[in-house]
């Protein structure tokens, strides 16, 4: 038995850092949108004799040559400790580019629960996997959804999105994601960042404004740090403004930008 996935990515539209966490965490407020015909992985899971790893596409290496550190393994072994799973064979094809913000490792983490969930007829709810997903990444219970969610807490506490402009998105707009190859390390962006509690609010602010008047409003606080020390990410983003996009912004801690333009 196989089954074939196709992990999509994310973009953040707003971010707001709002506390540093006595866990080490940070508390957030973003709007996580999903990125549709762009850059997407390819998964496949098949039953095997041993559970392996494979990697093929961008080149990629295991982090500390241990397959056990891989987040689409973590996402196997949570699954096989609970419902006694058989050997499996992962197989991963990268296309979204790492250390660009928009979230390829969760995504493909997530969609491996998902593909588990289906392969193995485990009968998980999506908010079952959820749970499941909030235990590998902050940012991976939102890629079990795939709709564009309100985040906060660490990103896994998920609020559904009713803002008229965010539904209007891909009707009226199209979005344009640049990713420059730049790795930008989310420990370092966080690092370097002091959190604003006058953050809050993002939520009634999406809610609220159309998308011509998001430029200046809806911000990410990553952007100054981040592009104090790669000052081509800046450039890019204003490029896009250039181009005559209505709101530009940079995904995550990057490196990717994103502009957002009215459909002609």
């Amino acid at each position: 038995m196989n089954i074939v996935l196709y992990p999509r990515p994310k973009i953040n539209i707003g971010l707001r850092v709002t506390a540093r966490r006595s866990d080490g965490y940070h508390d957030i407020e973003t709007l996580f949108f999903p990125v549709d015909n762009w850059k997407e992985d390819i998964l496949e899971i098949i039953e095997a004799d041993s559970v392996s790893m494979n990697y093929y596409g961008l080149h990629f290496e295991l982090p500390g040559g241990d397959m056990e550190k891989e987040l689409c393994v973590k996402a196997y072994r949570l699954l096989q400790k609970e419902f006694d799973l058989p050997p499996a064979g992962i197989y991963l094809c990268k296309n979204i580019p790492v250390g660009a913000g928009m979230g390829g490792g969760s995504s493909d983490a997530a969609w491996t629960l998902r593909g588990l969930n289906e392969l193995f007829r485990l009968g998980l709810s999506d908010g079952r996997l959820a749970e499941y997903a909030a235990r590998l990444g902050s940012d991976c219970p939102f890629f079990i959804y795939s709709k564009p969610m309100y985040g906060s807490g660490r990103g896994e506490i998920l609020t559904p999105c009713d803002s008229p402009a965010v539904a209007q998105l891909r009707e009226k707009y199209r979005i344009k994601v640049i990713a420059p190859g730049i790795h930008v390390s989310t420990a370092e962006a966080y690092a370097s960042l002091t959190p604003d509690p006058s953050g809050r609010g993002l939520s009634d602010l999406l809610e609220t404004l159309p998308v011509e008047e998001w430029k200046d409003r809806i911000l990410n606080d990553f952007e100054g740090p981040v592009f104090s020390r790669y000052p081509a990410l800046a450039r890019l983003k204003q490029s896009l403004y250039d181009e005559g996009a209505v709101y530009a912004s940079m995904s995550g801690s990057g490196s990717a930008v994103y502009g957002i333009f009215r459909k002609s």
